[in-house]
């Protein structure tokens, strides 16, 4: 994989798959933080509260090791994992799979469980558009207002991302750079006179 560039997908699927009465429906969320994937799974609590199980596996970042799953309830190694094996076969990040599963009466058992939702998982990625997305490294700037052309001019010339701005007299401002215009647009940024800068994380 190129360490300037990741794969994740561009927006929400959703698939379903049946056996033996038993429904599993998946959902996949591009997210970009831990907060993305709590509020997601809280939005499935509320919208599916009688499934049997909410089970899920998130990757996030590059470093691999940023990653979470859960069998909720189902035989260890049997839900999580396999959805987890999905993302990673197709080799995304910044991606939450969750699958939501109606029992249906007739236990399926471990591989029948692992094939459920190894295919759940794969089929709402099928239903996906899989992008490529730059490596941001993030920053916080501060400074005047003044400065404000300057800064969005450089923000958009060099393809940086605005996570969070507070615009006032004095104005704060967290970006992401792409990893592989850094060094460019820290010379530009490093050129204003009157702005502070500082690495998150």
């Amino acid at each position: 994989m190129n360490a300037d560039f990741y794969n994740t997908i561009k927006e929400p699927s959703t698939a379903e798959f049946k056996d033996r009465g038993s429904k599993f429906i998946a959902f996949a969320y591009p997210i970009n933080s831990i907060d993305d994937f709590k509020n997601y799974r809280a939005q499935l609590k509320k919208e599916h509260p009688k499934a049997n199980h909410h089970c899920f596996a998130y990757r996030l970042g590059t470093d691999g090791n940023n990653f979470r799953v859960s069998d909720n309830g189902e035989p260890s190694g049997s839900a999580g994992r396999p959805i987890l094996g999905q993302i990673d076969s197709r080799e995304l990040t910044n991606i939450l799979i969750v699958v939501v599963r109606y029992f249906g009466g007739t236990l399926l058992g471990v591989p029948g469980l692992i094939n459920a939702y190894k295919t759940s998982a794969a089929l709402a990625l099928e239903q996906s558009v899989i992008i490529q997305k730059p490596v941001l490294i993030s920053y916080r700037l501060q400074f005047d207002y003044m400065l404000m052309n300057e800064i969005i001019k450089s923000i958009k010339q060099y393809g940086c991302e605005i996570f969070k701005q507070e615009l006032q007299l004095f104005c704060l401002m967290e970006i992401g750079i792409p990893k592989n215009k850094h060094a460019a647009m820290l010379n530009i940024l490093n050129d204003i006179k009157g702005l502070e800068l500082s690495k998150i994380g």
